[in-house]
C-alpha cells in the first residue's frame, strides 16, 4: 500500500507540472557548445563559446557554427548571460576544448579550473590550450562559420600519434598544480588570414597557477623528452658519406635523488632515446651507426639542458622529476617536498643521454 501511494504521488506531481522537474528538450532545440574560451576583462571575466557546424530541424539541415560571447563579473554570470543570446538552449555539457588567454594565465588559472571542477555540466576532461600573444576570444571567433573544434581535435589526435605537441586535459593540469605547484600547457596562436588557423607555439609553464613563461623551439623539444614524449621533428647528422636524417620515436626519462643526510645533494636524470633512420645515401655500418647515435645524443642533450636551465630559473619542476625520483625515497622526500621548487633551482643536476638507433 505504501509503495502504491508513493507511485500515485509521483504521478500527480508529473501531471501537475511540478516546476522542480527538468523540462525535456529535443537535441534540435539545443546549442551544444564544443569550445569555450576564457579571458580576463574590465568587467571581470570574458567567456566565448562555439558550437561548431550544427544540424537543425528534422531534415538535419546544415547550420553555421554559433559563437556566443559575454563579459560579466564572474564566470558563472557570463555563462548565464550567454543563454539569452541564442534561440536554442545553450548546453555546456559537450565542451571538450577549453582555451584560456595569455593575460588570464598571467593572473592565474585556478578560478577557471575550480569552476570546471564544480560545475555540473562542465568537467576537467576538456583539453586545455593556452592562447599565446592573443586572447581566447579571438582564437575561438577565428573559426567563423566552420568553428575551430575540428582543428583542435586534429591537434589532439596528432599528439596521440607523436607528430604534434603534447596535449593536456584541464584535470591533468589541475592535478599537477595541486601536487607539484607547477604544470605546463600547450600553447597556440591564431595565424593566417584573420587568424583563421591555430598554430602550435610551444608550451606555457605555470608556477603556482600563474604563467611563469613560455618554452618554444629547442627548449619545448627538451620538455617533451623530459615528459617521455617524442619530439615531433626530424634530426639531421652530417657524415663524410652524406647527410643522414632520423626521427625520434620514443623517450624514456628516469630521475633519482642523492641526499646528504636529509638534504638533497644531486638530481640524476637519465634519458634513453630511441630513433629511426628515415633518409640516408648508403646503408650505414656498425661504426657509422655509433657515430650517428653520438651525434643525435649531443643534439638531444643540448635540448634537455636548455629546457632544464629555463625551468630551474623559474623554479618550476613541471615535468615532475622530483616526484618521480621520490618513489625510491618517500620518507626523505616528505622533508623537502614543500620547498622542492627552491631545491630544484639550486642542487646540481647530472644528466645522461643515451640514443639507440633502430
Amino acid at each position: 500500500m505504501k509503495r502504491f501511494l508513493i507511485l500515485w504521488a509521483a504521478a500527480v506531481l508529473l501531471l501537475a507540472g511540478c516546476d522542480r522537474l527538468p523540462e525535456a528538450r529535443e537535441m534540435g532545440d539545443m546549442a551544444l557548445l564544443r569550445v569555450m574560451g576564457v579571458d580576463t576583462a574590465p568587467a571581470g571575466m570574458a567567456v566565448t563559446g562555439s558550437t561548431g557546424p550544427r544540424a537543425k530541424g528534422l531534415q538535419a539541415e546544415g547550420e553555421p557554427a554559433l559563437t556566443l560571447a559575454a563579459d560579466r563579473s564572474s564566470l558563472s554570470a557570463a555563462c548565464l548571460a550567454m543563454q539569452g543570446q541564442s534561440d536554442s538552449y545553450v548546453f555546456f555539457g559537450y565542451v571538450d576544448q577549453l582555451m584560456v588567454g595569455e593575460a588570464l594565465a598571467e593572473q592565474g588559472l585556478r578560478p577557471v579550473l575550480d569552476y570546471f571542477a564544480r560545475d555540473r555540466e562542465l568537467g576537467l576532461g576538456a583539453q586545455l590550450w593556452l592562447v599565446r600573444d592573443s586572447t581566447a576570444r579571438e582564437a575561438v571567433s577565428a573559426g567563423g562559420a566552420e568553428g575551430i573544434d575540428k582543428r583542435l581535435e586534429t591537434l589532439q589526435h596528432d599528439s596521440e600519434m607523436g607528430i604534434a605537441s603534447l596535449t593536456r586535459t584541464a584535470g591533468e593540469v589541475y592535478t599537477d598544480l595541486l601536487e607539484q605547484e607547477a604544470a605546463f600547457v600547450p600553447a597556440l596562436s591564431p595565424a593566417g588570414d584573420g587568424g583563421a588557423v591555430l598554430v602550435e607555439q610551444g608550451y606555457g609553464v605555470l608556477k603556482g597557477d600563474a604563467l611563469a613563461g613560455f618554452l618554444s623551439g629547442e627548449t619545448a623539444k627538451g620538455l617533451e623528452l623530459l615528459m617521455g614524449g617524442p619530439s615531433a621533428d626530424i634530426l639531421e647528422v652530417e657524415l663524410p658519406e652524406g647527410r643522414v636524417s632520423a626521427k625520434i620515436t620514443a623517450s624514456y626519462p628516469k630521475s633519482s635523488l642523492d641526499f646528504q643526510g636529509d638534504i638533497p645533494s644531486r638530481l640524476h636524470i637519465i634519458c634513453k632515446i630511441e630513433a629511426r633512420l628515415t633518409e640516408y645515401q648508403q646503408r650505414p655500418g656498425r661504426e657509422t651507426l655509433q657515430e650517428i647515435e653520438r651525434a643525435l645524443g649531443r643534439q638531444e642533450r643540448e635540448r634537455l639542458e636548455r629546457a632544464l636551465e629555463r625551468l630551474r630559473a623559474w623554479g618550476t619542476d613541471c615535468a615532475g622529476l622530483g616526484a618521480k625520483a621520490a618513489v625510491a625515497c618517500p620518507a626523505r622526500w616528505q622533508g623537502v617536498q614543500t620547498d622542492w621548487s627552491g631545491w630544484f633551482s639550486r642542487i646540481p643536476i647530472e644528466l645522461e643521454v643515451e640514443v639507440a638507433v633502430q
